[in-house]
C-alpha cells in the first residue's frame, strides 16, 4: 500500500525532478549502523603521543612494490601522523587546525573553479613587469589545490632522480603539476628529507620554452630558452623554479623523462614533504604523463600510523561499487562523481538529482578529491541530510558546534552508540554506505563528536577523505568509472 501511494503522489507530482516520497528501498544497508567511541577517543589521544622518529625513516616495503598482481606500479600511502610529528597540546586544537587549513583548501579548488569556468585563460595570467626576473609576486596565477599545511594529509615515498634521492610527496588528486624542492634554494621550507641536488642527478634535463609540456602550464615564463613554472596555493603558499624531467622511482620500478617542476623557490608549510604528486585528471599529472588507463588509493585513518597502497593500471575489483566518472569540460583536472542521491537511515532524501550535477557552463557538480578532508554540499542539501540525521540521532545528547561543525553529540558517558547510516546512491541502483566512524567524528579526546558534513554557498560539492577512509577507490579512466570497496586498505 505504502509503494502504490507513493507512484499515486510521484504521478499527481510529475514535474519534479525528484519523487518527493522517502522510503525504504530493498536495497539498502541496515537503517542503523554502530559507531565505536571508545575506539575512536583512543585513536585522538594515539595521534597526541605517536613520535614517528623512533619509527624507521621508510620501512623497507618503501622500496618494493606491493604485493598486489593486479597493478603494475605501486607505492605506499602513508598518513601524516605518520612520518610528522603532531605539535598539539590536545586533540581539539588539533581538529581545528585541520578545519582551519581545510576551509582554504576548498577555496582555493572553488576559485580554481570559478576561474575556468569564468573563461580566465593562460594568457591573461602572464607575469606582470618587464619579465627579467621571474618571482612569485610578479605573478597574477589561477589558485589550484594547495598541499599547504592543511591539506597534505596523505604522502608516499618516491625516488627523485638517478640515482633516486628518497622523498615524501604528498598526493592530491586536485593537482597537476608535480614538484619538488630543489637546491639552491632560494627560499626553501623545512622538509623531512635532504634538499634535492639536480646536479647529483644523471636524468636531469630543462625542458626548453618550445616544448609541449611548458605550454601545458597554466602559468610559465621563459628565460635563456628555459622553461620556469609557478603554482600558487589558496593559502598564499607557492613554488617557483624550473620546470624540468626527472627520472621517478616507485618501489623498484622507474619511470623516465616525467615533467616536473624544481623548485627552488617555495614559500609555506609543507610539514616535512618536499613536493607534491599530482594525480589529477590534467595532462601535466602523474598518471596522465603514465598514460595509466587506471589508478586506484586506499586512505587509511588520519589518527593512525598504517599504510595502504597507490596502484597504477589495477583492475578494477568485480566487487567494487560502481558510479560514473565525469569530467568537466572547462577543467580538466577534478574527478566528478556521478552521484543521484543520500540516504538516511534507509530513507532516500528528498533531493533532486540536480543538485548533484553540473551544468553545461562547468558549474556545479561534486567531486571527489583526496585532499579535502570534509564533504561539502550545497546548503539546501546539507540541510535536508543534516535534518534527518538529528530526527534520528534524537536519543543522543546534543552539544555546542564546533568550527564548521553545527551538528555536534557528547558522547562522553557512552563506549559505543547506534547512529542512523549514511549512504551515497548512484545509477542502477548502486549503493555505498558509510561506516559511522567516516562521518561521526571526535573532536577533542573528551567526547565531543560531530558529523563531519558541512555546507558550502559554492555550486562545487565535494566529497572529501574523511568519508573516504577505509575504502578503496578506484579511477578507471578509459571507461569513467569509479569504483568503490569498502575495508579494502
Amino acid at each position: 500500500m505504502g509503494l502504490l501511494f507513493c507512484i499515486l503522489f510521484a504521478g499527481l507530482f510529475f514535474t519534479a525532478p525528484f519523487v518527493g516520497c522517502s522510503r525504504s528501498l530493498p536495497e539498502s544497508p541496515q537503517p542503523t549502523t554502530v559507531l565505536d567511541v571508545a575506539q575512536a577517543l583512543e585513536k585522538t589521544k594515539y595521534v597526541l603521543s605517536f613520535d614517528p622518529t623512533k619509527k624507521p625513516a621508510f620501512s623497507p616495503l618503501d622500496q618494493t612494490l606491493s604485493a598486489s598482481s593486479s597493478s603494475s606500479l605501486s607505492l605506499q600511502i602513508h598518513p601524516r601522523a605518520s612520518i610528522h610529528k603532531n605539535s598539539h597540546l590536545d586533540y581539539k586544537s588539533l581538529t581545528l587546525s585541520r578545519l582551519g587549513r581545510d576551509s582554504a583548501r576548498v577555496s582555493s579548488l572553488t576559485t580554481r573553479l570559478d576561474l575556468a569556468v569564468n573563461g580566465i585563460s593562460r594568457s591573461d595570467l602572464k607575469p606582470l613587469g618587464n619579465g627579467l626576473e621571474f618571482r612569485a609576486e610578479d605573478l597574477e596565477s589561477p589558485i589550484e589545490s594547495g598541499s599547504s599545511q592543511g591539506s597534505g594529509e596523505y604522502f608516499s615515498r618516491v625516488g627523485i632522480g638517478k640515482p633516486p634521492n628518497k622523498v615524501y610527496m604528498v598526493l592530491d588528486t586536485g593537482s597537476d603539476v608535480n614538484w619538488v624542492q630543489c637546491a639552491p634554494c632560494a627560499d626553501c621550507y623545512q622538509q623531512a628529507d635532504p634538499i634535492f641536488e639536480p646536479a647529483s642527478s644523471h636524468s636531469y634535463s630543462p625542458l626548453t620554452c618550445e616544448t609541449q609540456q611548458c605550454k601545458y602550464l597554466d602559468t610559465s615564463e621563459c628565460r635563456n630558452d628555459t622553461c620556469l613554472y609557478e603554482v600558487s596555493y589558496g593559502d598564499g603558499s607557492y613554488t617557483v623554479g624550473d620546470f624540468v624531467t626527472e627520472t621517478i622511482t616507485l618501489g623498484s620500478d622507474s619511470v623516465d623523462n616525467v615533467a616536473i617542476g624544481c623548485g627552488h623557490n617555495n614559500e609555506g608549510l609543507f610539514i616535512g614533504a618536499a613536493g607534491l604528486l599530482g594525480l589529477g585528471g590534467g595532462r601535466l599529472s602523474f598518471s596522465s604523463q603514465l598514460n595509466a588507463s587506471s589508478f586506484s588509493y586506499c586512505l587509511v585513518d588520519r589518527d593512525s600510523a598504517s599504510t595502504s597502497t597507490l596502484d597504477f593500471d589495477s583492475a578494477l575489483p568485480p566487487n567494487a561499487i560502481r558510479a560514473p566518472l565525469l569530467r568537466n569540460h572547462q577543467l580538466d583536472t577534478f574527478y566528478y562523481l556521478g552521484l543521484t542521491g543520500i540516504s538516511v537511515g534507509g530513507e532516500l532524501l528528498p533531493i533532486s538529482e540536480s543538485a548533484f550535477q553540473m551544468d553545461e557552463s562547468g558549474n556545479g557538480g561534486i567531486i571527489i578529491d583526496s585532499g579535502t578532508a570534509v564533504t561539502r554540499l550545497q546548503s539546501d542539501t546539507y540541510d535536508i541530510l543534516r535534518d534527518a540525521f538529528v530526527k534520528g540521532t534524537k536519543h543522543l545528547p546534543s552539544t555546542e558546534s564546533v568550527a564548521l561543525f553545527d551538528t555536534c553529540y557528547d558522547l562522553s558517558t557512552r563506549s559505543s552508540v547506534d547512529v542512523p547510516t549514511v549512504s551515497f546512491h548512484f545509477p542502477d541502483s548502486k549503493i555505498l554506505p558509510l561506516p559511522a566512524k567516516n562521518y561521526l567524528i571526535p573532536v577533542d579526546s573528551t567526547g565531543t563528536f560531530c558529523f563531519a558534513f558541512t555546507p558550502t554557498s559554492s555550486s562545487l560539492g565535494i566529497v572529501g577523505n574523511v568519508q573516504q577512509q577505509g575504502t578503496r577507490v578506484s579511477f578507471d579512466l578509459g571507461n569513467s568509472i569509479v569504483g568503490f570497496v569498502p575495508n579494502k586498505c
